[in-house]
């Protein structure tokens, strides 16, 4: 039994049993326990993969579509580029390559890496060296300047409360403790504190408050600053119903109860949620698209042919990173990208 299991199973016998949001909290960030504190594995060798390691090419479009953006915000003379949740800094580093081909861009870029993993804050030092500069939060990234923001696979791994609906209307799903004092999940009883949808008996519907606070905390600070924001995650475009909480270690899946803090804990992104709550803050939104459509858009046919010529021994390869990136029974369809950008701003990529 992990120690953080240890801890959660005490203080649900003296507190009583706790939502799946603050389960998802406790499990990824507890400071001494926490996945994402202690023991966060990405790779081919860790706990999943992101796209950015698929291949280089998700992150020099990436970089390219920055730069663009600048050039359409007026190309001012200062710009904060930031990652959030940057992972081990590839994605990063790859876009600052790509986006070297404009001297004017970087000149103007200022690159911030928000991070609250301790682990992989010094990874990124160690990939990135002295090109950039690290902020636990948004808000401690400095004011004053527009700001392009990148956040991949960030959203699936902020909090998210469940509800199913029982005969006589909804209730919350818990994380408590069975008969023989193990993890459980059960439901509780006290009203719930906000009007849902209606559904069939049986169903689970989930509210990602952590998700909608990304999104409101994003929308003021282009409100404020101006800039742009792109998100790119796995998730709905739509209201949907269903159970997506997942752990995930060693690429597998395994039981959310089963190892807290040593495995990732995610669950969908409930895209439209955060678009209203980045409107509500007063910045505008983009339509969502699959993340297949938008490389398309951003050329990433081009940029795989290109790399193919220079590297014909490699081109099975690039053709079948191009496959996991863009392909409907790949990440193609179910990761979804969104902008968040100023009012008045056309994003590349957006275009009608």
């Amino acid at each position: 039994m992990s120690r953080l299991k240890d801890r959660l199973i005490a203080q649900i016998r003296l507190s009583g049993p706790m939502t799946v949001a603050q389960y998802m909290t406790a499990c990824l960030h507890d400071p001494d326990h926490g996945y994402y504190a202690t023991r966060p594995a990405l790779g081919a060798e860790g706990d999943f993969i992101t796209a950015p390691l698929v291949s280089q090419m998700f992150g020099e479009l990436i970089g390219l579509w920055a730069v663009e953006t600048w050039m359409r915000l007026g190309s001012p003379e200062r710009l904060r580029l930031v990652e959030i949740g940057p992972g081990d800094g590839t994605l990063m580093a790859d876009a600052l390559r790509a986006a070297g081909l404009s001297a004017a861009f970087s000149a103007a870029a200022e690159p911030w890496m928000v991070e609250t993993s301790a682990p992989l804050a010094e990874v990124q030092r160690r990939r990135l060296g002295a090109r950039g500069q690290w902020a636990a939060s948004l808000d401690a990234v400095p004011a004053g300047a527009p700001i392009i923001l990148i956040a991949n696979e960030l959203l699936d791994c902020l909090p998210a409360r469940q509800f199913v609906r029982l005969p006589g209307g909804w209730a919350e799903r818990m994380v408590g403790l069975d008969a023989d004092g193990a993890l459980a999940f059960g439901l509780t009883g006290t009203p719930i504190d906000r009007a849902l949808p209606t559904a069939e008996e049986g169903a689970i519907f989930e509210l990602c408050p952590g998700q909608e606070a990304m999104g409101r905390l994003i929308g003021s600070r282009l409100a404020a600053d101006g800039g742009a924001a792109l998100l790119i995650d796995y998730g709905r475009d739509g209201p949907d119903f269903g159970d997506t909480l997942q752990a995930l270690s060693q690429h597998r899946k395994q039981s959310p109860l089963e190892n807290p803090g040593e495995a990732d804990l995610t669950v969908h992104v409930d895209f439209p949620a955060v678009a209203q709550a980045a409107r509500s803050a007063g910045s505008a939104s983009t339509p969502i698209l699959a993340q297949g459509e938008f490389l398309g858009r951003l050329g990433i046919g081009a940029r795989a042919e290109k790399l193919i010529r220079s590297h014909p021994d490699r081109a099975d390869q690039i053709g079948r990173q191009l496959l996991r990136l863009t392909d409907r029974a790949e990440m193609g369809t179910l990761f979804k990208v969104l902008c968040l950008h100023e009012p008045g701003l056309q994003p590349p990529g957006f275009e009608s």
